[in-house]
Order: C-alpha cells, then structure tokens, then sequence
C-alpha cells in the first residue's frame, strides 16, 4: 500500500502537479463558522460565573541572561588596526611589506576587489605620491594610478622631467577599491594606513606628495581642508626623526573635474621641481 502511494506521488511529481487542489471552490472572504463545540464554548464563557479562589503564585527569580558568544574578532575592529600596525612594523623591507599587504585579511575592501594594488615606479625614487585609493582601471589592472587621472599625473610629473622609471614612486593610502569609489572609512583608512606609514619609511623618498584631501587628512593627521594646505611645504616625520619635506596638492580626478584649478598645481610642481634641486 505504501509503495503504491509513493508511486503515485511520483507519477504527479514527473506530470508537473505541485499543489492539491479540492473539488469545490473555496470563498476565502467568507467568515468562517465556528464548529458547534467552540460556539458552545463561546456561550458557557458568557454565562457569569463565580470566580474561584486562587493561591497566589510563588515569585520566581527572573533566570539570569545568558553570556555572549565569544567569537572571531569582527571584520574592522579597532582590534585589527592594531594587528595591521604591528605586522607592519615587523616589516624590514619593501618586499616583505608588500607580502604583508597581499596576505592581510582583515579589510572587508579586499573582499569586494579584485586585485591588491600596492605601488608602481621605482622604490628609491626623489618623489613619492600617496593618494586615496585605486579605481576601476587600477582595481582590473593591479596598479595604481593608470586610469584617466593616472595619465594625467604622469603628464604633470613629466613636465618637470619625472617618470615612473625612476623619477617618482606612487602609491595610495588604500589598497583595494571601495565599492562604487565611495569615500574609505575612518577605520579602512586606519588598518591601510599603518602599511602607508611604513611604506613611507622604507622608501624613504627626498619629497613626499599627497594627492587629494583623503590623503592629506590621513597622513598629516589633520582635519584641514586640501584647498588650505595645498602649495604649502610641511613635514613628516619618520621613526627615527628624519623630516620629509611635503607638498599637499590636488588630486589628479579633481583636476579633471575642475580644470581651473591645473594653474595651482602648476605652482605645485614647480615648487617641487625647485625643492628636488635645493635637496640635490
């Protein structure tokens, strides 16, 4: 008998049947009618009756709430803005950091990128550039700045005889694309950050560029817009004491979208170009 009902609802399974459907149709709008115990029910409960004594309840301690999971450390966590400064610090050259960034877990940004972009020129170089962070050309190719923008740098560069052969060195605060190019969270920029400032330190370059106000906030730790600190010589400090000078300036997307603003950096360059010669 079993193996028959089986059967059969095999048979309706391979004919497409996926629904029981009753002889008579069935008015979902209608009120429905109570059965005769729930009607008599309802009438003994509307007939008064006397209420009976009752013993009051015992009191009971409410029990205790029971304690929080302690699990992973969640992606983010100030935890692991630590972790990154620490491995990064525990880097001693530019190939070790790099290995240090492609294999750090803890930024959700690598989970939606597809390439870890690190830096592109020569380590050594007069000139390094920090920006904000990769975009969709630097995200599909695996290298900062070659997009629209990045053209337009290296034409800027070019202009006062620096290239990426050697000339200057670039890089971002930021090694994985944000989705949609928003702007990167304060702890994004934290955990990245750490691996930047150590970047820095083992390029040890003879003039640090920040392109773009994202990057001049994040590593003058400042929260002065770009268009006061632009064209403005500062320092940064390295571990053991030695001062970079650093030149604030627009970032090249910027540029693109207010080219008004070109003769300022313009300015820009040359007081790069004027510093490169004054350092030797």
């Amino acid at each position: 008998m079993i193996e028959g009902a089986a059967a059969l609802l095999r048979w309706y399974v391979d004919q497409g049947v996926d629904e029981a459907v009753g002889e008579e149709p069935v008015d979902r709008f209608a009120a429905p009618t109570p059965p005769p115990a729930a009607a008599a029910t309802a009438t003994a409960t509307a007939m008064p009756i006397a209420p009976a004594a009752r013993a009051p309840a015992p009191v009971r301690a409410p029990p205790p709430p029971p304690a929080a999971p302690r699990g992973p450390v969640p992606l983010e966590s100030p935890q692991l803005v630590e972790d990154a400064r620490a491995l990064a610090n525990g880097c001693s050259t530019l190939a070790e950091l790099e290995a240090a960034v492609r294999g750090f877990e803890g930024c959700a940004l690598k989970r939606t990128a597809k390439n870890t972009v690190f830096a592109d020129g020569i380590a050594g170089a007069p000139v390094m550039i920090v920006g904000e962070a990769p975009g969709a050309d630097e995200d599909r190719l695996g290298k900062p700045f070659v997009g629209v923008s990045g053209q337009l740098m290296d034409r800027m560069m070019g202009a006062i005889g620096l290239t990426r052969d050697g000339g200057f060195y670039i890089t971002n605060i930021l090694f994985w694309r944000p989705p949609g190019n928003r702007t990167p969270t304060t702890t994004e920029q934290g955990m990245c950050l750490a691996f930047t400032r150590r970047h820095i330190e083992l390029a040890k370059p003879k003039v640090l560029v920040l392109a773009g106000g994202v990057a001049v906030k994040a590593v003058l730790d400042t929260t002065e817009g770009i268009t006061r600190l632009r064209g403005k010589w500062t320092g940064y400090t390295l571990g053991d004491g030695t001062v970079i000078p650093t030149m604030p300036t627009f970032h090249p997307a910027y540029l693109l979208r207010t080219p008004a603003s070109k003769r300022q950096s313009w300015q820009d360059l040359l007081a790069i170009d004027k510093k490169l010669k004054e350092l030797g």
